[in-house]
């Protein structure tokens, strides 16, 4: 009765602190601008089914798209055990889905297969980052904490595995002795293996070592869930609903401006007052993006969505070739921003500025001009993730709000304000290449 008190206690706060800081990450996407994504519900689903839910986009790449979704899969199924530990613990009962018989076999048993091979998937995931070294993982951005990250939900989750296998080498044995509570179920493959080498303990031990993987294991996956906040791997989460509103549009496509639009409709317009007032309670005219809150609600899920794999950069022209661009840099600095005005939000108000901004203080404007727009980052990422659109908003701040670009650039627009071309020559001497042939 005490472990179950104890149990609910437990569970029940790791869901309540769970809650909450999703209620955090839901409240931090929603600063960004409204946008419409709400066409192609069809498409939309497809997509979501394709991309997140069958791995279409990691496959790219057989070796780490084959352990990926072994890890991807074992997660997913052997959760489904974790509903068993939970009735379970409340009610102090032991293996109640006993009673399918032979299903429950089945399930067991594929658990135990699943569990070993995420168990050696994530063995060799270590292996790539920490001893390979594999060039995507040691770039810059990943210094520190990035890299602690991934190796820690890595080990953990190995740990997780075996402290399964672990409780059910013990509950075999336990079984097998006819030990009280311990009903007879289930089929141990893997775990039958290290039950040979429990042979020997008595039946105290063996009942400690099963209580005690049992309560690390689901101890384990409550603290799991908490972390996943302040992780990469909120990935799990956000990789469903960010593919299902992934950009539908042709790459490349660009959104126009509203405020530029308006301005365009005016001149257009031969009734337009230009210099009419606009209403006492309109929002001051921006151009593009210069912190987090004017980027839209689905850049930042896309932000929060980020894997961090590196995909992107691995494939971007301009970081190959050595410039200072990394396009997962750029969605590790929006998320970072965001959370930064989010724990802003939270100590001292919605209206509180630090006088920082995403635009200056975490992306430099040396990044933004390396881009090609070439949408290879776009193409490549496993969640589709699009950072672009980020780029292109920072870009569109930078030329429209401070009149900054490349040399190049600005003596093109100055030919296109001249001239209504980008080339160097009056309207009046296009031509004139006719006359001299």
């Amino acid at each position: 009765m005490i472990a179950s008190i104890v149990f609910v206690a437990l569970f029940a706060a790791a869901v309540f602190l769970f809650a909450k800081n999703v209620g955090k990450i839901s409240r931090n996407i929603k600063l960004g601008k409204p946008a419409d994504y709400s066409d192609n519900k069809a498409d939309r689903l497809k997509t979501m089914l394709m991309v997140a839910f069958g791995q279409s986009k990691m496959v790219v790449r057989p070796i780490p798209g084959l352990l990926h979704i072994l890890v991807y899969v074992g997660f997913v199924i052997i959760n489904l055990e974790v509903l068993e530990i939970i009735i379970d613990g409340i009610f102090g009962t032991h293996r109640i889905f006993s009673f399918l018989g032979g299903f429950y076999n089945f399930l067991i048993g594929s658990f135990e297969w699943l569990a070993l091979l995420v168990l050696t998937a994530c063995a060799i995931f270590l292996v790539r980052r920490n001893v390979l070294r594999l060039p995507r993982f040691r770039k810059p951005e990943l210094n520190g904490f990035p890299t602690t990250d991934a190796n820690l939900i890595l080990v953990t989750e190995i740990l997780l595995m075996t402290a399964f296998l672990t409780m059910n080498a013990g509950d075999l044995v336990l079984q097998g002795r006819g030990v009280e509570h311990y009903t007879v179920a289930g089929a141990f493959p893997v775990s039958g293996m290290l039950a040979t080498l429990l042979g020997g303990w008595s039946d105290g031990a063996l009942i400690a070592l099963e209580r005690g993987t049992w309560w690390f294991h689901i101890i384990g996956i409550l603290a799991f869930l908490n972390y996943l906040p302040y992780s990469k791997h909120l990935h799990i989460v956000l990789a469903f609903p960010n593919t299902y509103y992934s950009n539908l549009k042709p790459k490349g496509q660009f959104t126009n401006d509203a405020n530029v639009m308006r301005e365009v409709k005016l001149m257009l317009d031969p009734t337009a007052d230009p210099y009419a007032a606009p209403p006492a309670d309109a929002a001051p005219v921006t151009f593009g993006a210069k912190d987090v809150t004017d980027l839209t609600w689905k850049n930042l899920m896309d932000a929060y969505s980020c894997t961090e794999c590196g995909r992107c950069t691995s494939v971007c022209p301009a970081n190959l070739t050595g410039k200072k661009l990394s396009p997962r840099k750029i969605m590790m600095d929006t998320r970072d921003r965001l959370e930064e005005v989010g724990k802003n939000i939270d100590k001292h108000g919605k209206d509180y500025s630090d006088g920082k901004h995403l635009l200056g203080d975490y992306i430099s404007e040396e990044e933004l001009w390396a881009c090609n727009t070439c949408n290879a980052c776009t193409d490549a990422c496993p969640v589709n993730i699009d950072p672009l659109a980020i780029i292109m908003d920072l870009r569109r701040n930078l030329v429209m709000e401070e009149s900054k670009a490349p040399a190049s650039l600005m003596n093109m627009f100055s030919n296109i304000e001249n001239n209504a071309a980008p080339w160097q020559f009056a309207q009046s001497d296009r031509l004139n290449w006719r006359d001299e042939q």
